[in-house]
């Protein structure tokens, strides 16, 4: 995956439990690997368990900003979104927004909120599936759901990133046997596949070497034995 083909705004979006706040995570650490300045946006106001503000620590420790809901981490149930967001918005700097949007539409429409500063300078929106989450499990369904979301948000995909994955259950046949649904996700959208993800445990894994694998540390923990 080139990071470099991003836009400065960069918005990720899925379906509840596909991971992609841990996707955001990893993307937001990896651009600041680049010597890059970014700042994750904590969009998320529908759901208290998958929160990528409440990883804050290791992202500031790695030179990542964060901006998070008001009041998230404490035991507020509705947060409201920070007044920062305009403000980064506004700014003319070249630091690199990551969004992390909260799941379906519900969450979109915080992102919606946004949308019209978002499409005036140009953005990336990634949308993020995972084969083996019943509600988005096909292409037909993925495309269903993300259907729900630009209705909300008012914004257009720009590629997909397959994420399919089975949490610490995850091998190598698990990423190749949905590495044809990330294709077809892709394809029926009209937009570029920008990668399909691997858990970096399996990075030596001899199975995988013939493939472009992005490889991703599961930085989040979830109740539940879900996965954000």
């Amino acid at each position: 995956m080139k990071l470099n083909d991003l836009k400065r705004i960069i918005i990720v979006c899925g379906h509840y439990g596909c991971g992609k706040t841990n996707f955001s995570l990893n993307l937001a650490l990896d651009i600041a690997k680049q010597g890059r300045a970014v700042t994750l946006i904590d969009l998320d106001v529908v759901n208290p368990y998958f929160r990528s503000s409440d990883y804050q620590e290791v992202l500031k420790e790695n030179g990542v900003d964060v901006i998070a809901p008001v009041y998230a981490g404490t035991n507020v149930d509705t947060p409201a979104l920070s007044p920062k967001i305009d403000t980064v918005l506004d700014s003319d700097n070249s630091s690199v927004l990551v969004f992390d949007v909260g799941g379906d539409d519900a969450g979109a429409f915080a992102l919606g909120r946004y949308a019209s500063k978002i499409k005036s300078e140009g953005y990336s929106f990634i949308y993020v599936v995972n084969k083996y989450r019943n509600l988005i499990s096909t292409p037909e369904l993925a495309l269903g759901v993300l259907g729900e979301i630009m209705c909300a948000c008012g914004l257009e995909p720009s590629c997909v990133v397959n994420n399919s994955h089975l949490q610490n259950l995850t091998t190598a046949e698990t990423i190749t046997e949905a590495l044809d649904y990330g294709n077809e996700v892709a394809r029926k959208l009209d937009v570029p596949l920008l990668c399909t993800t691997a858990p970096n445990k399996l990075m030596n894994d001899k199975k995988l070497e013939n493939y472009n694998l992005y490889y991703v540390e599961p930085i989040v923990k979830p109740p539940f034995g879900q996965q954000a």
